[in-house]
C-alpha cells in the first residue's frame, strides 16, 4: 500500500492496482500540484461536504464517488457525477483491489444546492487490502484516514480494539479538530505503527508546528511512530512495516 498525502487533509492512496482519492482539496498551502497533476483515481472518498474536503471534486468526473448517501447526491445534483456508491457508518465495500470502511467522525458538517441544505454524519474511512477482519489479524494492511474529528471513544473501542490499522491520519490543527495533543492519545488508543498528522497550516485559526505532535506521540508512549511527510512524497506503508519486522 503506498500512502501520499497532498496537504490538508487530501491523501492519495494505491491498493495494488486500484487508486483512491480522499478529500481533494489541493488549494492548500503544503502542495505545488493541482488535481490534474495526478493519476486520475478510480475512487474518490469524502468525509464530509465542508468546502476544504471537497473544493476539487470537480475535477474528478471520471472517478467513483464514494461518501454517505446524502453527500453522494448533492455531489451528483451540484457537480454532474453520476458514478456514485452511496454508504454508511460501520459499512464496508470491496472496490478494485482494496476494501473501504466508513467510520463515524465527530465534527458538525452543512452544503446547500437548489434542491436542498443541509448535512449529515461526517465520517473516516479505514482502508485494507484485505477484508477488515483479515486485516486485523495481520492477513493485510489497512490505513485509517480520521477524517475532521475530534477525539473519540471509538477509536479506541471499535477501531483500535477491533479494527488494528496499521497507520492513520490524524487531524492536528486544533480549533476545528483535535489538536496535538489529542491526536496524540488517538494514536495512541489506535495502536498504529505509524502516525501522520494531517489538517494543519491550512488558515490562520489550524497553525502548527508538527513537531509538537510527534513529541506528544513519544510523550504518551505506545508502539505509535509519529511521521511528518512532505506533502506530495510517497509513503511505502509495506515497505515501512516490514522493517519493522
Amino acid at each position: 500500500m503506498q500512502l501520499t498525502w497532498h496537504g490538508h487533509s487530501t491523501w492519495y492512496v494505491r491498493i495494488k492496482d486500484t487508486t483512491f482519492l480522499i478529500d481533494p482539496f489541493f488549494t492548500n498551502p503544503k502542495t505545488s500540484l493541482k488535481p490534474t497533476d495526478i493519476d486520475p483515481p478510480d475512487y474518490v472518498l469524502l468525509t464530509h461536504g465542508h468546502a476544504d474536503h471537497i473544493g476539487d471534486v470537480g475535477s474528478f468526473t471520471d472517478s467513483t464517488i464514494v461518501a454517505t448517501p446524502e453527500l453522494t447526491r448533492y455531489i451528483s445534483d451540484d457537480y454532474g457525477i453520476d458514478s456514485t456508491i452511496a454508504m454508511n457508518i460501520g459499512g464496508t465495500i470491496q472496490v478494485g483491489s482494496g476494501y473501504v470502511t466508513m467510520q463515524r467522525a465527530d465534527h458538525t458538517n452543512g452544503y446547500s444546492n437548489t434542491y436542498s441544505a443541509g448535512g449529515d454524519m461526517p465520517s473516516g474511512y479505514l482502508l485494507s487490502d484485505s477484508p477488515p477482519r483479515d486485516a486485523a489479524m495481520g492477513n493485510g494492511e489497512s490505513f485509517y484516514h480520521a477524517g475532521d474529528t475530534g477525539l473519540s471513544v471509538d477509536m479506541r473501542d471499535v477501531i483500535g480494539h477491533y479494527l488494528k490499522p496499521d497507520a492513520a491520519a490524524l487531524p492536528i490543527g486544533d480549533h476545528y479538530t483535535m489538536g496535538p495533543f489529542q491526536a496524540a492519545i488517538a494514536a495512541n488508543w489506535l495502536g498504529v505503527k505509524f502516525a501522520f498528522p494531517m489538517h494543519y497550516d491550512t488558515f490562520p485559526p489550524i497553525q502548527q508546528d508538527p513537531s509538537v505532535f510527534a513529541e506528544e506521540v513519544l510523550s504518551i508512549g505506545g508502539d505509535a511512530q509519529a511521521v511528518i511527510l512532505e506533502a506530495d512524497v510517497p509513503f511505502d506503508l509495506t515497505k515501512n512495516l516490514q522493517s519493522l519486522q
